[in-house]
């Protein structure tokens, strides 16, 4: 018995190397644009940085899913193309509406990394930026309330739970902006 158990620790163990060497290496063909010269300081680098990473942060890495990721970029590309055409119409179109507000967004998505994921995406969207992270919500600032802020909040922490494989109970809707 304690064969086996050790088996599907080894096993395991394993595979979490080689997922974080592959996602690695994808990031780093990726960074320097499948550059063959890249290869010589970048085998060593990926393969110390899968190193590293299993010593500072042993089982969360790969808690994402690879069809949660497939579908996060897609999403995530998508929102970055339309927030930065809005960001472009409120420059040269001053007279759009600006209604800057802080909005404290209670969180569904559990464990550490999905909450920090989800707070850096808010971060990187158009429009929005993470002020405050804490046990029960994050705080984000806003650049137009009059948009259905909670409900595009809430879209992007399904995306992220997606991303981390898991289910989200309903968003209360009191407070809804």
């Amino acid at each position: 018995m304690s064969g086996n158990i050790t088996t599907t620790v080894t096993a395991a163990r394993l595979r979490r190397i080689v997922n974080r060497t592959a996602l690695l290496a994808l990031v780093w063909l990726v960074v320097t644009e499948a550059d063959t010269h890249s290869l010589v300081p970048g085998v060593p680098i990926v393969i110390a940085g899968a190193a590293l990473s299993l010593v500072l942060s042993p089982d969360s890495l790969m808690a994402v899913h690879p069809m949660g990721a497939l579908r996060f970029v897609r999403f995530f590309a998508v929102q970055s193309v339309l927030g930065g055409v809005d960001v472009a119409l409120r420059a040269i179109r001053p007279s759009m509406p600006l209604q800057p507000a802080i909005i404290r967004y209670p969180l569904r998505v559990t464990g550490r990394w999905p909450r920090v994921f989800l707070t850096n995406t808010i971060s990187m969207l158009p429009g929005t930026l993470s002020s405050r992270l804490d046990d029960e919500a994050i705080e984000v600032h806003v650049l137009d309330c009059s948009r259905p802020v909670m409900r595009e909040l809430a879209d992007v922490e399904c995306r992220v739970a997606d991303l981390f494989g898991s289910n989200l109970p309903p968003l209360e809707e009191e407070g809804a902006a």
